[in-house]
């Protein structure tokens, strides 16, 4: 699937207020990633955005066959390729001065590590919202893709990069 697009810019929705209420109305905290779950919680309070959909990120490997699982990678000593599941949080964003704040502070959440976190728009969140954006930890070689193979390195890499993405989120919200 293709999660990457070049980022737009943000569009008048008239109907956000009614999307806000409708996907807040159908979030289940229960399938959200436990290292996230607070982040998307403290996310839902804010009037100018909510969540789409999210992600911690996930590591698969001979080691570690739970799609989902949340092991840290800092026993795997095999030295084959892991399966990285993308991490990211996608956001949809109301067209006001609050929003356009909270867009350019997210834009800036790339300089943490511009060749491993990207800032984008997902066509096909955009065909179900406007003014949809995302955050993803992935390669900048793979930005385009929700799964890819890497090295174990490069995994443990990753491993350490996901928490800092995803608490400078947090602390731009809590702005």
């Amino acid at each position: 699937m293709e999660t990457y697009a070049e980022v737009k810019p943000l569009i008048d929705d008239p109907q956000f207020i009614h999307k806000r209420d409708e996907a807040l109305s159908k979030l289940d905290q229960a399938v959200i990633d436990a290292p996230i779950a607070g982040l998307i919680k403290e996310i839902a309070d804010l009037p100018h955005c909510f969540t789409l959909q999210s992600c911690w990120g996930h590591f698969v490997h001979a080691g570690q066959k739970d799609i989902n699982g949340l092991e840290p990678l800092a026993d795997y000593k095999n030295s084959q390729e892991i399966e990285y599941r993308i991490a990211y949080i996608a956001f949809c964003i109301q067209n006001s001065q609050n929003g356009l704040k909270l867009y350019d502070d997210l834009r800036k959440v790339t300089e943490i590590d511009p060749d491993n976190i990207q800032f984008c728009s997902a066509n096909w969140f955009w065909q179900q919202r406007v003014n949809t954006v995302a955050l993803q930890v992935e390669p900048d070689r793979f930005k385009d893709q929700d799964t890819a193979m890497i090295g174990v390195e490069e995994a443990l890499y990753l491993e350490k990069l996901k928490p800092k993405m995803f608490g400078e989120v947090e602390r731009i919200i809590k702005i």
